[in-house]
């Protein structure tokens, strides 16, 4: 039998009230990471309007709540970038660009992506471990678009490369982020898109 919490309300099905719910958790909890910088159950329950009922039947606890953001961001980031890589011609100087442009272009215009990404004031555990995951993530990403438009193989060369431009690449835009580069986000796109096509090349 069908539980009360999954029956059709107002028109909605149970299932989808609840994935509606938790999408609004996520919303807040990147609200306030990207913000204030600190999460905790009862602030996401205020800022998402919801009672605490509703954040356990989708979340642990807080940090199950920030792994859910990071990965939603992250999500969000490696889609569009990888669209914008397919969508550019094929060669590897627009491609390199449309990727790196679409990834800077995302921190930039809105800071709570930067922050959660890249800030060290988020210093929560689970944030550490999701960023060094979605790093292994991007390399192994650009790995297969390397592979796929020069036909190269798997080699160890490759990767060391890759873990390295992604490393680097997170560190850049730290820096930019933090102030402590003083370049146009053109200018950073232009630079990294040099620096990627030569050593991914």
């Amino acid at each position: 039998m069908e539980s009360s919490s999954l029956r059709v309300y107002g028109g909605v099905a149970g299932g989808d009230r609840q994935a509606e719910r938790r999408a609004q958790f996520v919303a807040a909890g990147f609200d306030l990471l990207g913000t204030e910088g600190a999460l905790t159950v009862r602030g996401a329950c205020k800022a998402a309007g919801l009672a605490a009922r509703y954040f356990y039947e989708s979340f642990a606890d807080r940090d199950a709540l920030a792994a859910a953001v990071f990965d939603h961001v992250v999500g969000e980031i490696a889609e569009t970038t990888l669209a914008a890589v397919q969508a550019a011609p094929a060669e590897a100087h627009p491609r390199v660009r449309a990727g790196l442009a679409n990834i800077v272009r995302l921190v930039a215009e809105d800071p709570r992506r930067g922050r959660l990404l890249f800030s060290p004031k988020l210093n929560l555990p689970v944030l550490a471990e999701r960023r060094a995951a979605s790093a292994r993530m991007f390399a192994g990403l650009l790995g297969a678009q390397v592979r796929e438009f020069y036909g190269a193989g798997r080699d160890a060369t490759l990767a060391l490369d890759t873990e390295f431009l992604v490393g680097g690449l997170n560190q850049t835009l730290t820096a930019w982020l933090d102030g402590d580069l003083d370049f146009t986000e053109e200018q950073v796109v232009d630079r990294c898109t040099r620096i990627f096509v030569t050593l991914s090349g």
